[in-house]
């Protein structure tokens, strides 16, 4: 090995700009190599890599991935990144669990509910694919401070959650580092309703009109940078779904939630029993629902639904092979019984309602077209994996569903197109019926919505700025914004999104598996800096997924630095590699001369 200099401190600001090349290698980091047993007892340099996606695709969590691959190097952690494709990174991550580190954007539910705690950290779902814990990360304590708080109300829930909050900043299974702004750019020419909130939330399409001066425009353009919108429409795929705009516009669920308000959607009522041996809902659908293909929509569909999702392969295979989306919130359904053509009874494993509600935000499938999605994967006729059931990897090409618009052609990487739905219950709602707000009554009043790929989001703007698109899907960055202010038609949307920025352990190998080493970790970012210098402050820097909600633990409330794990920062504000070396030695890890922190041969 060869002498390097490690320096004391190193400036956060060196990072955006050079630190691309650091990972450019396609070498895999912590190989899983098969080694012989007296290389077994051999020291070497710890090397991790990180995937993160490309800077087309996220430019902010490549440079994160760049910040915290610099910082490793400097306490004497080999760091490698891997940049992939946003489907390759969730396939890798979330399916195959291959990874060491990965840095992402979380695709948060509708709903700021602890309860998305759950599957992202209990233990049960840590061999499963998908967003619920693809960190493998198995604590007990853990696990009964989340179930405590699923059948808790109240105060009671509360401090629990307080609790929760702060053991996971102790144990740090991931880093959350950023609440992101969500910046949009809308042209207001031809359509009204634009909300503060971003056009890939489905409702806020659904109360767009058409200006008196386009009244005859019938098609909303919208473009966006990432083409997997375009290739499947499989509402259950994990690594297709960045967010739920295309399936929550196609797919009803049984209630939806709008701003705060919650709206019963396919449900005309529903009447909850809460005792003190089960929380269960009688749920009575709308008259007269259908699918896109003219099927009846009835109780049954839901039934099947909520049991698909529990398991694809319904009872083919010796074990269950869940849904790799979705799968916390199914998890409190424990049964559905069909009591009628319209109405069923959902019993709830042990949740008390409020936590109960978030598993009707789910959006029911079409039972005559899933039902036969639950054979084993193929290729060519050829099983490929018995834990895989063709549901979970099917691109869903021509989508049937219930929902307000309904598909009319895909071409990938080019466009996909969706129409409004003429026969949804929403075209034919009444104005006083008082479980849909007047804003969806009639709702879509225009005829079409596409989504455009394309290469980038410069060119994104320029297509909204020349009239050629309504409004951009993908965030524009910062560096936009003040041409934005420029255009005399085009405003941007600003607003918080809940989809937060982390780093994520893949705690099944060492020693990602060891908490002291994540803490450490953990405090050789730098996230204030991260918001400043990677997102231009369109960011607010978080040390609990929970922050800005009323669930917030007040300890860990950030004040201008983590509460718990703080920045190892020198005077200067820059990293303090000396401390973060002693804090790594004190927990028994081991450097070698050459200033290399050290383990044996993995």
């Amino acid at each position: 090995m060869t002498d390097r200099p490690h320096p004391s401190t190193i400036s956060r600001r060196t990072l955006l700009a050079s630190g691309v090349a650091l990972g450019m290698t396609a070498t895999a980091g912590c190989v899983r190599e098969a080694r012989n047993i007296a290389g077994r007892d051999r020291r070497e340099q710890l090397t991790l890599e990180i995937k993160t996606p490309p800077s087309d695709n996220d430019p902010f969590a490549l440079r994160i991935a760049n910040h915290v691959a610099e910082h490793l190097e400097a306490i004497g952690i080999h760091a490698q990144i891997m940049p992939l494709e946003i489907e390759e990174l969730y396939r890798q991550v979330l399916i195959n669990h291959n990874f060491d580190l990965y840095v992402s954007q979380f695709s948060h539910p509708p709903l700021a509910d602890p309860d998305v705690l759950f599957p992202l950290t209990h233990s049960s779902f840590d061999s499963e694919p998908g967003w619920q814990n693809p960190f493998g990360y198995t604590d007990l304590n853990c696990d009964d401070l989340l179930v405590s708080q699923r059948t808790t109300s109240g105060a009671d829930r509360l401090e629990t959650v307080h609790e929760l909050q702060q053991y996971l900043s102790r144990t740090q299974p991931f880093v959350p580092i950023a609440f992101p702004d969500t910046l949009t750019a809308v042209r207001n020419t031809r359509f009204t309703g634009w909300r503060q909130t971003a056009p890939t939330d489905p409702m806020s399409l659904l109360v767009l009109s058409p200006t008196d001066e386009h009244d005859g425009d019938s098609q909303v353009r919208l473009v966006i940078t990432d083409a997997r919108i375009t290739v499947n429409q499989n509402p259950i795929a994990a690594e297709f779904r960045q967010h739920g705009l295309v399936s929550g516009l196609l797919y009803d669920s049984l209630v939806r939630y709008d701003r705060s308000d919650q709206i019963p959607w396919l449900a005309e009522s529903i009447t909850w029993n809460e005792d003190d041996e089960q929380t269960s809902a009688t749920v009575t659908l709308r008259e007269n629902l259908t699918w896109h293909d003219d099927t009846d929509l009835t109780a049954a569909d839901v039934a099947f639904t909520y049991e698909f999702y529990a398991d694809t392969s319904l009872g083919r295979t010796e074990n269950p092979l869940p849904t790799a989306r979705y799968r916390g919130r199914s998890s409190l359904v424990t049964d559905v019984h069909v009591t009628g053509q319209r109405t069923v009874l959902i019993e709830f494993s042990d949740a008390v309602q409020e936590v109960a509600e978030t598993a009707l935000t789910l959006p029911i499938l079409p039972e005559h077209i899933w039902s036969e999605k639950t054979g084993g994967a193929t290729i060519g006729g050829i099983e490929i994996d018995t834990e895989t059931t063709e549901a979970l990897v099917w691109n869903n090409p021509e989508p049937v569903g219930s929902g307000p618009f309904e598909f009319v052609s895909a071409s990938d990487g080019v466009e996909l197109i969706i129409a409004r739905n003429p026969d949804h219950f929403l075209q034919n709602v009444s104005e006083s019926d008082p479980t849909i707000p007047d804003r969806f009554v009639s709702a879509p009043q225009y005829e079409e919505l596409s989504i455009e790929p394309i290469a980038s989001d410069n060119s994104a703007l320029e297509m909204i700025a020349t009239d050629d698109a309504d409004a951009t899907l993908s965030n524009v960055s910062p560096d936009l914004v003040p041409r934005i202010g420029r255009e005399s038609d085009v405003r941007l949307i600003t607003s918080r999104s809940r989809s937060f920025y982390h780093l994520g352990f893949n705690t099944r190998v060492a020693p990602l598996g060891n908490p002291h080493f994540r803490r450490a970790v953990a405090r050789v970012i730098d996230k204030a800096g991260l918001v400043e210098d990677a997102f231009s402050n369109y960011a607010v820097p978080i040390a609990s997924i929970l922050a800005d909600t009323e669930w917030l633990d007040p300890a860990l409330s950030w004040e201008g630095e983590d509460p718990t794990l703080p920045f190892f920062a020198t005077d200067e504000g820059e990293l303090d590699v000396d401390a973060a070396r002693e804090m790594l030695r004190a927990e028994g890890f081991q450097y070698n001369d050459e200033g290399e922190l050290t383990i044996v041969g993995r």
